[in-house]
């Protein structure tokens, strides 16, 4: 049952967020595309070329332009952030019945992409600012559960292994929430320690930077989302960042079923994958990608905007820029006092044409993840008790 103070708040609400966008009447998304660009020009380039599918001129220069923007020494792409992130933990050497280290507050996909390698997750909570993986929770969850082992074989590596599972844990993957980096420098450091490869879920995250480092290009590789929902978007299609110029021409040759170059023979030698993001995305990608930095200042005047509207407001907090980053603001979010006020807003603004979303429900409490193993979770159940994603389109004026 709401009470006055409430109806009062989310009316204000409602009122502010429809004059931001220019929209007194009609449905407000949550998060619209935008094509203001080259993305005719460049599609109708594209089918006249006929070359549409995984090979072509905006692929090369979508690539090229990505890796340049975000300072990756090279950028491969994808049919999606999922495959992407498939990609790279097998690229990074992951086994089945290995294990990964992720957060529960993230979207599915992390996890599934953990699962495509029959592997299994272990949860370790977030921090209340980032609401991305804590440093500080996977320095005391590894203390209590990790040995460091020698390797077997020719070549032999020091491991991680979980002293309860006994399973080696291949990697850490901590995801940029909603676009606000996490303490990515100090996740590196503990990974570095415990000789677990880091590979960041930076799909929400393009255009978002850590002490003026761009997310995604800290670990061993980064993945992007460029979905509909995304601050850039190619339709559907994700990407893999890199470090290591080797390493992406390794990606890059199976992420296209391993086929060995030439003329007009059919010959792969090894098992690869049809992850490759056909040229016609990539067109679409390219045209967006020149508009990204118009994009992101429309997006963090409307932050600003947002922020100075919750300032000083009972019962609704806004969700603010943490320190030492500078946040592409993808998705603005505000806290509720609790689940009931949350579900209450969630009701009031739907009901109403404005678009708004509860956090994704935690991973642990999924029938197909409810087993793995977890930390202390404190934070991740009060930030998914409160929390509601609110309208974060670029502003129609913009």
């Amino acid at each position: 049952m709401q009470n006055n103070s409430e109806n009062k708040l989310f009316a204000e609400t409602l009122q502010f967020i429809r004059q931001a966008f220019g929209q007194p009447r009609g449905t407000i998304p949550l998060h619209a595309p935008v094509f203001g660009g080259n993305e005719k020009k460049y599609l109708g380039e594209c089918i006249d070329s006929t070359y549409v599918s995984s090979v072509g001129r905006f692929v090369d220069r979508f690539e090229e332009e990505m890796a340049r923007f975000t300072g990756a020494a090279k950028a491969v792409v994808c049919v999606n952030g999922t495959n992407a992130l498939h990609l790279a933990l097998h690229l990074a050497g992951l086994e089945r019945d290995e294990e990964v280290i992720t957060q529960p507050l993230t979207f599915v996909a992390t996890v599934n992409a953990i699962a495509y390698g029959a592997a299994h997750p272990v949860f370790v909570d977030v921090d209340r600012d980032t609401m991305g993986l804590s440093p500080a929770a996977l320095r005391a969850w590894l203390e209590q559960n990790v040995r460091i082992e020698q390797g077997q074989g020719k070549d032999p590596k020091p491991g991680a292994y979980n002293v309860k599972t006994g399973r080696r844990i291949a990697a850490v993957v901590p995801m940029h929430t909603f676009g606000h980096p996490c303490r990515i420098d100090e996740t590196a450091d503990l990974c570095k320690q415990y000789h677990i490869e880091l590979i960041e879920d930076a799909a929400e995250s393009l255009g978002s930077y850590y002490k003026g480092q761009h997310t995604g290009t800290f670990g061993k590789m980064g993945v992007l989302s460029f979905n509909g929902n995304k601050i850039l978007t190619t339709g559907g299609g994700g990407m893999l960042l890199f470090r290591d110029e080797a390493l992406a021409k390794r990606a890059k040759h199976i992420s296209t079923q391993a086929k060995v170059t030439h003329p007009w023979a059919f010959v792969h030698d090894e098992i690869g994958y049809n992850y490759r993001m056909p040229n016609i995305n990539a067109a679409l990608g390219l045209a967006q990608l020149e508009q990204l930095e118009t994009f992101l200042a429309a997006k963090r005047k409307l932050a600003g905007e947002y922020k100075q509207f919750f300032e000083g407001k009972a019962g609704i907090r806004y969700v603010e820029e943490p320190r030492d980053c500078r946040s592409n603001f993808w998705l603005n979010a505000v806290l509720l006092d609790g689940p009931r006020q949350r579900d209450a807003f969630l009701e009031y603004t739907n009901q109403r044409g404005v678009s708004t979303r509860p956090a994704w429900e935690l991973m642990h409490r999924l029938p197909m993840f409810k087993n793995a193993q977890c930390g202390d979770l404190s934070n991740a159940e009060w930030i998914a008790g409160r929390l509601v994603n609110i309208p974060s389109s670029v502003p129609y004026e913009s």
